[in-house]
C-alpha cells in the first residue's frame, strides 16, 4: 500500500498508512469540548506555568535546588493527560511533563512535596531529584533519570495489560533527543510487530540540551516521525504542539487507534521550549536570540487564551482573575509542602529490598529429595513447569526459548506446548528489550521470568537491570516492585572462546537490590529456582553451562514443594584444618581436592554459598574460626572477582582467628581464549586448588 499524507481536520500533516483512519475532534467546533473542559484545559495549563515560576523562585531563595520546566509543552502534555483513563491507563512520563501530571489529577501540593523533597513526597519519599514523576493511584511507575529506559517498559506494562484482557493504552513520552536512544526504536519494533497499545508522545522541542534536533535525527527535515515511518501499524503524526485544539485533536485520535487494537501510535508534537533545559542550564549561552524570540511568539497558553477570547469563551478581565486565584493557590500549597517535614536520615537505607516478611514465611526444605537422578538443566525446566502450573502470573520468554527450539540448551523444551504461546514466547534478539519489558510487566503485578541465552551478550541489558530493576522498589519508596527472574546461562570450561565463557556474578553483585544465585548442582537448581519463582525481589539465576549435563552435578530430584532459602549455605565436606569457600563449577573440583587431602591427612572443610546475595557470612565465620584458615575460589578472574569479598569480609571479622593469609584462587585477568590448553591455562583448575590449598595449609 502506498503511503499517503493527507491533511487532517487541523491542518496538521497526518502521516499513515490506514486510509480510512482520520483525526477525531473537529478544531472549529473546539474539538467538541464544553466551555467548562476548555476552562479545565487552560486551569491545568496555567497552574503548570505558574508552578514552574514558583519552584525557579524557590530556587532562588535557597528552599529547592534543581528543577525542569515544561514551559512551552503545556498544550501537549494536558491534551494527553486529558485523553488518559484513570486508574485504567499506564503512563511513562519524562522529566518535563508536569503539566500532563497535573492533567491526571496530580495535586500541586503533592508535586510540590517532591519537588522540595519532603519526608511525604508521594511519587520518591524524597529519594530522587524533582521531575521524576510517579503515582501508584495513577499508574504512572516511578520515573528515573537515564532518558530511554522507560519506551521499553511502556511496551512491557501494555503488553502485560493485553494478556490479562484489559483495555489500557500506555502512554510514554519524551523529547526528541532521547529518539537517538535504540531502546526507542527497539520498543517501537516491539510495538509496532505485536500491535500493542503503546502512544508514544515525542515533545520536540527542537532542542536536547544545547544540540539541535538536526545534530539528532536522521529524519526528512530531522523529523522524528518521518524517521520512523518504516515501521508497520503504526499511526504516526506531526502536529503543531503549541495549539491546543490541533494536539487535542491528535491526542483523541491517537488514543483512539490504540485502543481499537490496530497498534501503536507516534505523535510528535512540535513545541517550544521558553524556559533553559533545567535550573542547571543557561539556553542563552548557545541558542541564537531569534530562536529565543521566535518561541516566545508561540507561547501555547498565549496562543490558547487568545482563541478563547475571540470565540467569546473567555474575556480578559475573567482571564486575569483566573490566574490570580490560580497563583495564590500555587503560593498557598508552596507555603504548605514547605512547612512539611523533611525525610528521617535513617530511612535511606529502607525498601532496597522487600520488607514484607514474605521470604521468611516461605516454607524452606520441605518435602522430599528422594527423587530420580537428574541433570541440572532438567532440574531447571522442571522448576519452571511445577512453578508455572502452580502461578498464572508467571511468563517465560527470551530468545529462542519457544518449541521446537525450547532454549539452546533445551532448558525451557516443552513449555510452551504446555502453557501455550501466550505464557512462553520467542522474544526479539534484543537483551535490553527483553530485560525492560520483563519490567514494565512486572510492574502490573505479572511474574516475568525472562532468560538471556549467555552471560556475554547480557550488557545491553544492563542499564535496564543497574538503573531500573533494581531500583524501583527503592526510588518508588515501596509503591512499586520489579521481581523479574533473569535466568542466564554463564561458564567456562565448555570451548566457548571469548564471547561463550564469561562470568557476570561479580559486576551484579556490587548492585544493590538484585539478589543473585549460583547453583553447583540439580537439587540446589531447583529448590533455588522455585523460591526465586516465589520472592517479591529480582533475581540474578546464574547456571553454569558446563554443568547442565556434567554427572557430577547430578542429584535425586527434590519434590514440587521442596524450596531452598538465599542465603543459606551449604558445608558440602565438614574438616578442621582448612575452609574452601567456592560456588558454581569450582565446588566439584574443590571437593575432589579436599578429599585428596584428606587421604593425605589433612582436613578440609569445603562451603557452597550457593547465593551470592544474600551472602551466609554466619557458615562461612564458623568454619573460619574453628579451621583457621581460608581458601576462596572461584572462577571468574581474580581482579574484581567476587572472591575478593570474601576474603575481606574474612578478614575483617576472623583476623583473630587465622593462622594464615586470607587466600584467593580465581581465573587469570584474561579472556578466556577458545582452544581447551589455553582455556585450562587461564581458569582455575583441580591441580591450581590444590596446589593453592597444599600451601596455606603448610603456612
Amino acid at each position: 500500500m502506498a503511503e499517503k499524507n493527507n491533511p487532517g481536520d487541523n491542518g496538521a500533516t497526518v502521516l499513515k498508512k490506514e486510509p480510512d483512519l482520520k483525526p477525531t475532534g473537529k478544531v472549529n467546533s473546539f474539538g467538541g469540548l464544553t466551555k467548562n473542559e476548555l476552562m479545565n484545559a487552560l486551569r491545568v495549563m496555567y497552574t503548570s506555568r505558574s508552578m514552574d515560576h514558583k519552584v525557579m523562585n524557590l530556587l532562588k531563595q535557597g528552599k529547592s535546588f534543581f528543577h525542569i520546566a515544561g514551559a512551552g509543552h503545556e498544550a501537549t502534555q494536558v491534551a494527553f493527560g486529558l485523553a488518559m483513563k484513570k486508574g485504567i491507563d499506564w503512563a511513562f512520563p519524562y522529566y518535563r511533563d508536569m503539566a500532563f501530571m497535573l492533567a491526571i489529577e496530580s495535586k500541586p501540593e503533592d508535586i510540590f512535596l517532591h519537588m522540595l523533597a519532603k519526608e511525604a513526597d508521594p511519587m520518591c519519599g524524597a529519594r530522587q531529584m524533582p521531575c521524576h514523576w510517579g503515582s501508584k493511584e495513577l499508574n504512572v511507575p516511578t520515573q528515573s533519570s537515564p532518558t530511554g529506559t522507560q519506551y521499553l517498559q511502556a511496551v512491557g506494562a501494555a503488553l502485560a495489560n493485553v494478556k490479562k484482557g484489559i483495555n489500557a493504552v500506555v502512554y510514554v513520552s519524551s523529547g526528541e533527543g532521547t529518539t537517538s536512544e535504540g531502546e526507542f526504536h527497539e520498543a517501537l519494533n516491539w510495538a509496532s510487530r505485536e500491535k500493542i497499545p503503546v502512544v508514544f508522545v515525542i515533545q520536540n522541542n527542537k532542542w536536547a540540551i544545547s544540540v539541535p534536533v538536526q545534530g539528532q535525527s536522521a529524519g526528512k527535515n530531522a523529523s522524528i516521525a518521518e524517521m520512523v515511518k518504516g515501521y508497520e501499524n503504526l499511526y504516526r503524526q506531526s502536529v503543531d504542539g503549541t495549539d491546543f485544539f490541533a494536539v487535542n485533536a491528535a491526542a483523541l485520535t491517537a488514543f483512539k487507534y490504540a485502543r481499537s487494537g490496530k497498534g501503536p501510535a507516534l505523535i510528535e508534537a512540535h513545541c517550544v521550549r521558553l524556559m533553559s533545559h533545567s535550573s542547571s542550564d543557561d539556553q542563552k549561552k548557545y541558542r541564537p536570540q531569534d530562536s529565543l524570540h521566535e518561541d516566545l511568539k508561540n507561547d501555547p497558553i498565549e496562543k490558547f487564551v487568545k482563541k478563547l477570547i475571540e470565540k467569546g469563551i473567555l474575556t480578559e478581565l475573567a482571564y486575569s482573575e483566573f490566574t490570580k486565584e490560580i497563583d495564590k493557590h500555587v503560593n498557598e500549597a508552596a507555603e504548605w509542602a514547605l512547612s512539611q517535614a523533611d525525610p528521617a536520615p535513617e530511612s535511606a537505607a529502607r525498601f532496597v529490598l522487600d520488607e514484607s516478611g514474605k521470604k521468611d514465611r516461605l516454607e524452606y526444605e520441605k518435602g522430599k529429595l528422594d527423587g530420580k537422578p537428574i541433570v541440572l538443566v532438567d532440574a531447571i525446566n522442571h522448576a519452571l513447569r511445577e512453578e508455572m502450573d502452580r502461578n498464572d502470573k508467571i511468563y517465560m520468554f527470551g530468545e529462542d526459548v519457544a518449541d521446537g527450539k525450547g532454549g539452546v540448551f533445551t532448558a525451557t523444551k516443552g513449555l510452551s506446548t504446555q502453557f501455550g504461546n501466550e505464557r512462553v514466547f520467542n522474544s526479539p534478539l534484543a537483551e535490553a528489550s527483553i530485560m525492560g519489558v520483563a519490567i514494565g510487566m512486572s510492574l502490573t503485578g505479572l511474574k516475568p521470568c525472562v532468560e538471556i541465552q549467555f552471560g556475554d551478550y547480557i550488557w545491553p541489558a544492563f542499564m535496564q537491570m543497574r538503573d531500573e530493576l533494581s531500583m524501583y522498589r527503592y526510588r518508588s519508596n515501596n509503591l512499586f516492585e520489579a521481581p523479574v527472574v533473569t535466568r542466564v546461562a554463564i561458564g567456562g570450561y565448555i570451548h566457548g572462546g571469548l564471547y561463550h565463557s564469561q562470568n557476570i556474578e561479580a559486576f551484579f553483585a556490587h548492585i544493590p537490590g538484585i539478589l543473585i544465585a549460583y547453583p553447583s548442582n540439580a537439587a540446589d537448581a531447583k529448590g533455588l529456582l522455585k523460591t526465586a519463582l516465589r520472592l517479591n525481589d529480582p533475581v540474578l539465576f546464574l547456571e553454569h553451562k558446563g554443568l547442565y549435563r556434567q554427572s557430577f552435578a547430578v542429584s535425586p530430584e527434590p519434590s514440587a514443594d521442596y524450596l531452598l532459602p538465599f542465603g543459606k549455605a551449604n558445608i558440602v565436606k565438614e574438616g578442621t584444618d582448612l575452609t574452601i569457600v567456592t560456588y558454581g563449577a569450582m565446588v566439584n573440583d574443590s571437593l575432589v581436592v579436599a578429599r585428596a587431602l584428606t587421604e593425605a591427612g589433612q582436613s578440609v572443610e569445603v562451603i557452597d554459598i550457593r547465593t551470592l546475595n544474600p551472602l551466609d557470612e554466619e557458615t562461612i565465620y564458623h568454619s573460619v574460626k574453628k579451621t583457621g584458615k581460608a581458601l576462596v575460589v572461584h572462577e571468574d578472574t581474580l581482579t574484581g572477582g567476587f572472591g575478593g569479598e570474601i576474603a575481606a569480609r574474612i578478614a575483617e571479622n576472623c583476623f583473630t582467628y587465622l593462622d594464615g593469609p586470607v587466600k584467593r584462587l580465581g581465573a587469570f585477568d584474561s579472556p578466556i581464549p577458545y582452544h581447551p590448553n589455553l582455556e585450562n591455562f587461564v581458569l582455575p583448575t583441580k591441580e591450581k586448588i590444590k596446589a593453592a590449598a597444599t600451601e596455606l595449609l603448610a603456612f
